[in-house]
């Protein structure tokens, strides 16, 4: 009963199911709608390419100039500065150290000059002028004794030893009459000048290591090379500032007040690309968000293109052409690092007729 009863039913169930998937097969699956609605290019003629917002002066990738340890972070993210205010500062206890000993240093030297410079001192030059007196009436005591030995007419009543050591004595109290007078000429004659440019120099010596020690301190305060916009803060104070080129910036900056858009054009359709072209870029995801674009200029060496999308369909092999436009964002939900969709007027593609023509004779 079974074989004659049960198997034929179980080949008939069996068929049933087999047309039924078939014919639930055939059915069309409705096409699912998407989330956005594309954007259609507003031209006959055009080339897209994918864009990505920049600032106007480039996304600049501020460093640090020497390693250290960030002491104090000055600006947030969305801070306007101008050029030369100080983003961040890095550990200086040491060099501030060193800043101390070469300002006493100059301090020192200074003192050396003026001192130099205020010779003679006044209180100097009345002793000096006493000892010429001194000089001068000792003088004339030996060369009035003199006198009074030369004069004695019994030559035997003086020796020659005497004479000679009273001449002496006048001869020595006229070195030591000349020595007052040039030590108070010196006196008088103030600084010499060669020991003032010593001074000097030791001054600019200084005065110059000190410069160099607050530039080296100067360098541990990272400034804003240009009037823009903070977009970006990755360091945090304690943390180590590396210098260098790195992966994730420390500080990204740019002028936000008017935007840029780089385009990568396939280098297959560059030719078709002119300059001064309308261009017109869209914001994924609502194409309601769009703006005219104005060329800026070329970049004239092509580039591989890089994959912005991670979509494993996208081609990594292609080389493209940048082409940067601007725009004012005004109030235009538009940020720095957003893709858009970018359509530029373009020359038409030219049908090669007799290739083609060829090809069919062929």
């Amino acid at each position: 009963m079974i074989r004659r009863y049960m198997l034929p039913m179980l080949a008939l169930a069996g068929f049933g199911f087999g047309v039924y998937t078939v014919i639930a097969g055939q059915r069309e699956v409705p096409v699912s709608k998407p989330i956005a609605q594309p954007a259609k290019a507003p031209f006959e003629n055009f080339v897209a390419g994918s864009g990505l917002i920049e600032a106007s002066s480039e996304n600049i990738m501020v460093g640090a100039v020497v390693p250290g340890v960030v002491m104090e972070v000055l600006v947030t993210v969305g801070s306007r500065v101008h050029q030369g205010d100080p983003l961040f500062k890095l550990d200086d206890r040491q060099l501030q150290g060193e800043l101390a000993v070469k300002q006493t240093a100059l301090k020192v030297a200074r003192e050396q000059l003026t001192r130099m410079k205020s010779l003679p001192r006044p209180e100097d030059i009345p002793a000096a002028e006493a000892r010429v007196r001194e000089a001068e009436a000792s003088l004339a005591d030996m060369k009035n004794q003199l006198q009074m030995r030369q004069s004695v007419t019994d030559k035997r009543a003086i020796s020659e030893q005497e004479l000679r050591q009273a001449g002496f004595a006048v001869d020595a109290g006229e070195a030591k009459l000349g020595e007052a007078k040039s030590q108070l000429a010196l006196l008088k004659a103030g600084a010499w000048k060669a020991d003032v440019a010593v001074s000097e120099a030791q001054v600019a010596s200084a005065e110059a290591q000190m410069a160099a020690v607050q530039t080296e301190i100067d360098r541990l305060v990272v400034r804003a090379p240009i009037d823009g916009e903070v977009l970006q803060v990755k360091i945090r104070a304690g943390e180590y500032a590396q210098v260098g080129p790195l992966s994730t910036p420390l500080m990204l900056l740019g002028n936000v007040d008017t935007l840029h858009i780089r385009v990568d054009v396939d280098e297959n359709d560059a030719w078709r690309v002119q300059s001064g072209k309308s261009a017109v870029a869209f914001a994924r995801g609502n194409r309601d968000i769009q703006t005219a674009l104005e060329f800026v200029r070329f970049e004239p060496y092509v580039v591989p293109k890089k994959s912005l999308t991670g979509d494993s369909g996208e081609r990594v092999d292609t080389r493209v052409l940048q082409v940067v436009y601007r725009f004012t964002r005004g109030e235009l939900p538009l940020y720095v690092g957003q893709q858009m969709d970018v359509f530029i007027d373009a020359l038409p593609l030219k049908i090669d007729t007799e290739s083609t023509v060829a090809r069919k004779g062929a």
